[in-house]
């Protein structure tokens, strides 16, 4: 459970974060919701991406303009989807993604992130069991795979400090 003092914490990690990013002018990627297809009476609704705002990405996490907290779900890219190659399950959803990205309100090869978790960082408020942000005792410390032991996982302060120098100095792979 968030406390007071662990709050202001994280908020300072943040809000620095968030000044450094803006002040280095890094791009954002874009946030969104995942609609799947659907049948309306007797229209077909495409599978559509609603969007939700724009974020940086680090590491795990996604970080919004407005200083919201997210875990990180999946991305794909607006790009055109391609032929189906009907070579996996997976594969044709991971280009029905693309499809429906593509088809979205964003622009050519943008990444979208989706089935992010924003994290309710208030007083008081508890986690999901699935969260990357683990906090105990007072402190927050980030697991940033499965299975992590308290003891390996990093503090959050270090981390995301970490993952924003990164970001800056264009070192993470990503479009940030």
């Amino acid at each position: 459970m968030l406390d007071a003092t662990l709050k202001s914490k994280l908020d300072e990690s943040i809000n620095t974060a968030m000044s450094r990013l803006r002040k280095a002018s890094k791009s954002l990627e874009e946030l969104a919701e995942y609609v799947p297809a659907k049948r309306v009476r007797l229209v077909r609704r495409k599978a559509r991406f609603e969007p939700l705002g724009r974020v940086w990405r680090l590491g795990v996490f996604l970080l919004s303009e407005e200083g919201s907290l997210w875990a990180v779900g999946e991305t794909t890219r607006a790009v055109d989807p391609g032929h189906p190659g009907y070579q996996s399950i997976s594969q044709e959803q991971r280009r029905a993604y693309r499809a429906a990205a593509f088809a979205g309100p964003f622009v050519r090869g943008q990444t979208i992130n989706f089935a992010a978790t924003e994290l309710n960082l208030s007083i008081g408020s508890h986690l999901p069991a699935q969260s990357p942000l683990l906090i105990r005792d007072g402190e927050a410390r980030v697991s940033w795979r499965p299975g992590v032991a308290w003891d390996e996982a990093p503090a959050f302060a270090r981390y995301f400090e970490e993952r924003v120098d990164l970001v800056i100095q264009g070192r993470t792979g990503f479009t940030g």
